[in-house]
This record gives C-alpha cells, sequence and structure tokens, in this order.
C-alpha cells in the first residue's frame, strides 16, 4: 500500500515548487508545537521542562498509562451484532506489538504521551504488498514538519537524525494515509495545539515556583537579611565577608546555624518567612491548576487533600468518564480514519474496552448482574465471562 501511494504522488518540477508554496506559515503557534513557546523574556515551556513538575509527570503517567492498560479488540460487523476478529492484521497488532520494539501497551503509552504533551502523536503504517498493516512504526514530533499540498490533503515532511529503525537525516514525504496522526484540540483543523502551550503561563508560573524552592534549599539564607556594619568597607574587605558568609550559611546543611557577628555589625531581617508569604499553599495549589489542565482528577495523582478512600471508587469511575473516555473515541475513530482500509471501515471497528474501570465495587457489580439476569438480558455463562470464569460447561467437563 506505501509503495503504491508513492508511486502515485510522485510529481512533475512544477507541482513540487507549488507544494512548497503551500506550506504552512510558521506562526508561534506552530513553533510552540515543535518545541516550547516564549511567553515573556525569561520564560520558556517544552516538553521536558514541563515533565520536571511532578504534577504534570503524574497526569501524563496517569492518562497514558490507563490508557496502555485498557484491553483492545478488533470487532467485525454481522448483520445482527458483532464479533471479535481475532485473524484481522490490526488484531495480530495488538496481540504481538505493533512493531518490533514496542508491545501494544508500550505503543499507547507512548501515544498518549506523546499528545499530551506535544499536542500531537505521529506513527508510519507499514504495509505488506497485498495492503495488510504490518507495523505502526512511531515518529517523534520533533522530526515532523507539516504541510498543505494544494489537492488540500497534509503530507509530513520527515527528517530523522536519530532513530532506531536508521535515521539517514534525509528528508522523506508520507501522505495523510501512511500515518496515524493523533491531534488534541485543534485551531486549524490540521494539527493539534499542546495544552502546555494553550496554558504556558500557568506552566511557567508553576516551573518558577519550583526553581524558587529548589533555589531556596540549595542556595538560601535563613534567616533572610542583610548584615549592617557601622563603616565604609573596602571593596576587599565586602567580597571577603560575602565568601565567608555564604560558606557558613548557603545551603540546606548550614541551615538554622548559629550567626556570629563582630566589630559592631548586625543582622537585620529583611524578607518574609516562607509560610507568612503562603508558599506552600500557593505550591499545592498548583497542582490542582496543572491537574485541571490535563483534566485529570487531583487524587487520581497522589494528591488526597479533597479526596478520601471512601470516594475512590467513584474518582476512578468519573476519571474514566470524564477524562479517558473522549481519548479512548479519538483514538478509535483515528484508526478507523487511517488504519482500516476504505474497505475494512465499513466492516471492522477497533474498541478500547472501559468496563473494568466503570464496573464499580463488587456488591454493586454483582446486583447490577442479577438484575441483567432476571431481566434475560446476559446469559449466566455471558456474566461469567465479564467476570473472568469459564462457562458452567466447561467447569463440569473439567
Amino acid at each position: 500500500m506505501s509503495w503504491l501511494r508513492r508511486l502515485e504522488s510522485r510529481k512533475t518540477p512544477a507541482t513540487v515548487a507549488a507544494d512548497s508554496v503551500e506550506q504552512r506559515a510558521r506562526e508561534v503557534s506552530w513553533d510552540a508545537l515543535k518545541g516550547g513557546v516564549d511567553i515573556g523574556t525569561t520564560s520558556y515551556v517544552n516538553p521536558r521542562m514541563a515533565e520536571n513538575l511532578s504534577t504534570v509527570l503524574a497526569c501524563v503517567g496517569a492518562i497514558s498509562s490507563a490508557m496502555a492498560s485498557l484491553p483492545a479488540f478488533v470487532y467485525r460487523r454481522l448483520e445482527r451484532g458483532r464479533e471479535i476478529d481475532e485473524r484481522h492484521p490490526i488484531a495480530r497488532l495488538i496481540a504481538y506489538g505493533p512493531n518490533q520494539h514496542q508491545t501494544w501497551s508500550d505503543w499507547v503509552e507512548w501515544v498518549m504521551a506523546s499528545v499530551l504533551l506535544r499536542g500531537n502523536a505521529l506513527a508510519e503504517i507499514i504495509a505488506d504488498s497485498r495492503g495488510a498493516v504490518t507495523e505502526l512504526r512511531p515518529i517523534p514530533w520533533e522530526h515532523v514538519n507539516v504541510v498543505l499540498l494544494p489537492s488540500g490533503r497534509l503530507a509530513y515532511d520527515i527528517t530523522e537524525t536519530v532513530n532506531l529503525y536508521g535515521g539517514t537525516s534525509r528528508p522523506r514525504r508520507l501522505l495523510q494515509d501512511e500515518v496515524f496522526h493523533l491531534r488534541d484540540r485543534s485551531d486549524d483543523g490540521l494539527v493539534g495545539k499542546s495544552r502546555l502551550t494553550r496554558a504556558a503561563a500557568v506552566v511557567s508560573t508553576s516551573y518558577s515556583q519550583q526553581t524558587f524552592a529548589d533555589s531556596m534549599f540549595k542556595n538560601g539564607v535563613t534567616p533572610s537579611g542583610a548584615i549592617e556594619v557601622e563603616q565604609k568597607l573596602t571593596a576587599e574587605q565586602r567580597e571577603v565577608l560575602r565568601e565567608n558568609f555564604r560558606q557558613m550559611h548557603a545551603g540546606p546543611s548550614n541551615a538554622a546555624k548559629a550567626l556570629l557577628l563582630e566589630g559592631g555589625a548586625k543582622w537585620s531581617k529583611l524578607s518574609l518567612s516562607l509560610e507568612d508569604a503562603e508558599f506552600l499553599a500557593s505550591r499545592r495549589f498548583t497542582v490542582e491548576e496543572l491537574a485541571r489542565l490535563f483534566g485529570c482528577p487531583p487524587p487520581i495523582i497522589g494528591d488526597l487533600t479533597h479526596g478520601t478512600f471512601t470516594n475512590t471508587e467513584t474518582m476512578v469511575r468519573f476519571f474514566a468518564t470524564n477524562t479517558l473516555t473522549p481519548w479512548v473515541r479519538k483514538v478509535e475513530s483515528e484508526f478507523g480514519r487511517s488504519v482500516f482500509s476504505e474497505a475494512a471501515r465499513t466492516t471492522h471497528k477497533l474498541e478500547l474496552d472501559l468496563s473494568g474501570l466503570l464496573r464499580g465495587d463488587p456488591a454493586q457489580r454483582w446486583a447490577a448482574w442479577k438484575i441483567a439476569r432476571e431481566a434475560d438480558i446476559l446469559t449466566a455463562d455471558e456474566i461469567r465471562e465479564e467476570e473472568g470464569f469459564n462457562p458452567r460447561g466447561e467447569r463440569a467437563a473439567a
């Protein structure tokens, strides 16, 4: 399939020149997708910097690992109902891994982390001579430049400098039918925009708070203030005093040491304490802000300020319904659009199963099963299968 598309997409020099004119303008938002966004003279946010914030790392980890843990099935549509098609090429990728380096869970986790941090996740679709998909090969978004062709279709110019599959630093072009492209919310309908870009000020403020706290522990003097002397000091005396003071009182290992002054020198406190400045409270609020940025309930990432062990199951269902479900639909829809062939789109569908997260506690679950059984909605064996038990007939035979 890939080689046929490339053969059909060969252009004359005049057409290639026309394509280059259609390349999207590099706006501030576009530059932000590639690496970061400048929101001030000293503020710069990019994915690597953002993941130094524990809340960002925890949110990305919680969503991507939860998505990776969901069972995935390829269903064949029947005249009445549907059935799992384990022989479909996509089903084989789920079972044995989408490429030689990743399991299905690894690949889904990578896709979700990329789209959450960069707004986009891209994977090349590798097919055999019959058109059956044999690989989904991940492409770092930093290696990609998107081009809008005169036909209205997208092309992806990829320059891989270092790659597990043999990066050559030579650009190559993939058409939109040759890639799996998962987007976060887009402004132009073509490429996604990173949440770190949309809320760069929030992330930058959080990072500044963390940098301030790190500096306080690394270089801070407690209490913070000034040394007053009666006479004017020479430049050499000031430097000696500053260096001696730094060696004796700067850094966490020197915290709370007694201050010894001589020659009429006095210590004057200048600044408020961290508690007075409500610094710790502002850092706690930052956790909620960043969690809100990713739509992740704070208890899911370990912040139990407003959570208890009695509402944990409710929080998990809320997480599944409000955080994961939109991403599940995006992944399923993108598979239907790009990975399944045109003929298979009407007969097959990928589905990520969220039922495990939505079941509730055992008492609620078995009460629901009882209602389903008495109303003749499910058979006993169907309920046993959902709970992980073998059918009764197999148990009796054993």
